[in-house]
């Protein structure tokens, strides 16, 4: 009897040999045809074995269905397929054409998205790109799904979406594309940041508030710290921020200039009231979260750009004003009536009809 059992089980070891040694023959010396022009196969998150397998047997990338199933099972493969767009030339083998999905070599579409730049901006970026259209992405970072999960508040995803080079599949959703910015975003708040915001007294969402407003100010690195150091003197006394890219931004995307944006109302028109504005007013980059987190110890309170987008630091009226005065000087010198006067800044020495303490500020 005894013999019989072992006779049985060498008669099977052998036909599992013969038939893994057969498997491994298919796999590598029987390749699907090359085509002609690359075949489409998407791969959904939470897509079975065996759905996949099919949609690749029905594109006649691979030879068939039951023999993906059971390479993918016995290399540990089903359990590493990655969703996706992926395009398949042909002539490749079983392993091959799996190893691309477990890999997740799909298609994807390359979006850089720059520093200080809106919700707006980037759906449009995104729209030109032929990945979604702007004004869904608009309405989803306003209010949609992940922003209600994450309880962004009203001013919803503007400022989180962080400024970085994306790869995006070609059909990847709204939400998607906002996630993965989001998710960027949380990763930049370390432990370390938290205790950062909390020994400044001021939660994440006035972080990336002020943030924001640097981004959009500074355009020199190192000055980025001394504008942060500056609105924090403001807020400190009491004074109003007076940042025309405040007074200038707007949620829908109306674009005015300074000029006007300054005596326009709006939540978000910083000539109007102390304090921040209710949320960001772009995506701050890494170093403009920094400079808010931590900012310069100065005594400065105003500043006021030059052409070239540096800017004079001044700890008192007089001194600014005779800081705006002498940088008007200067560029009706160098390029006559013509040039545009220096930005004053935060206030608009330029701006109009303010006040001094709004005539000033920049």
């Amino acid at each position: 009897m005894r013999h019989v059992v072992l006779r049985a089980l060498i008669a099977v070891s052998l036909a599992a040999a013969v038939f893994c040694a057969g498997l491994a023959l298919l796999v590598w010396f029987n390749p699907a045809a090359p085509f002609a022009q690359a075949r489409m196969v998407s791969v959904k998150p939470g897509e079975s074995l065996k759905s996949i397998a099919l949609k690749l047997k029905r594109a006649k990338i691979v030879r068939s269905t039951w023999l993906t199933i059971a390479y993918a099972r016995l290399t540990g493969l089903d359990r590493e397929l990655k969703p996706g767009e992926y395009a398949f030339p042909g002539s490749e083998r079983l392993d091959q054409v799996l190893a691309h999905i477990a890999k997740g070599e799909s298609l994807a579409v390359v979006a850089a998205i720059p520093e200080g730049f809106t919700v707006r901006q980037i759906a449009e970026r995104l729209e030109r790109a032929h990945l979604v259209c702007a004004d869904d992405f608009v309405r989803a970072a306003s209010g949609g799904a992940v922003v209600k999960l994450l309880h962004l508040g009203p001013t919803g995803a503007e400022g989180y979406l962080f400024p970085a080079t994306y790869r995006f599949s070609p059909v990847a959703g709204a939400d998607q594309m906002i996630a993965a910015m989001l998710e960027r975003f949380y990763a930049v708040l370390t432990p370390d940041v938290e205790q950062r915001e909390f020994a400044l007294g001021i939660t994440t969402h006035q972080m990336v508030t002020l943030a924001s407003i640097v981004e959009k100010e500074a355009k020199l690195p190192a000055e980025r710290p001394l504008i942060a150091g500056v609105f924090y003197n403001r807020l400190r006394l009491g004074m109003p921020l007076q940042s025309d890219p405040t007074a200038e931004y707007s949620p829908d995307g109306i674009l005015r200039p300074a000029y006007q944006a300054v005596h326009t109302e709006s939540p978000f028109n910083t000539y109007d009231f102390t304090g921040l504005p209710p949320g960001p007013i772009a995506s701050p980059g890494l170093a403009a979260i920094n400079a808010a987190l931590y900012p310069a110890h100065t005594d400065y309170l105003y500043f006021v750009a030059r052409n070239d987008g540096t800017h004079v630091f001044s700890r008192s009226l007089p001194e600014h004003q005779r800081a705006v005065a002498a940088l008007r000087k200067a560029t009706r010198t160098q390029s006559g009536a013509k040039a545009p006067p220096p930005r004053a800044a935060p206030g608009a020495a330029g701006a109009g009809n303010r006040g001094p303490l709004e005539a000033t500020t920049r």
